[in-house]
């Protein structure tokens, strides 16, 4: 019996990996739909979009730039992982869904890395609030 040719392994291989992708991305259309619905919901650019302002996207980050004024408080929505970087002073308090309150204390130029969250957030200082976000995706 002689050897399979190149051209009939690669043939197969091209086949076999169609397949693999039709049938994954069958299956994963229900979720895909799912994880958009409901963080579509929750998503801070559309709960708040007098405050938040989308400035970059695409398939590996989501840049937000946010701006509120003492007092301004948001709707409960939620963040994947996120960095902040601080471009004012400000002060904050977070609400996260089960009650517990943390309050947080910007000065310009300073970083905080995040895991995703769920939370409210108000402006309890006397400065305006303003700050470039990156979410990851």
């Amino acid at each position: 019996m002689a050897p399979p040719s190149v051209a009939n392994i690669s043939k197969g291989f091209r086949s076999m990996r169609i397949l693999r992708n039709s049938v994954m991305a069958r299956a994963a259309i229900p979720l895909i739909a799912l994880t958009v619905t409901a963080a579509s919901a929750q998503d801070a650019a559309v709960t708040d979009p007098n405050l938040y302002k989308v400035v970059f996207e695409n398939d590996r980050v989501r840049v937000l730039e946010y701006r509120d004024q003492p007092g301004a408080k948001t709707s409960m929505h939620a963040h994947p992982a996120f960095l902040v970087y601080a471009l004012s002073s400000f002060e904050r308090r977070l609400t996260l869904p089960d009650g517990k309150v943390l309050n947080r204390t910007f000065s310009p130029g300073q970083i905080l890395f995040s895991e995703a969250q769920t939370h409210m957030g108000e402006n309890v200082g006397t400065t305006e609030t303003h700050i470039i976000m990156v979410e990851l995706k």
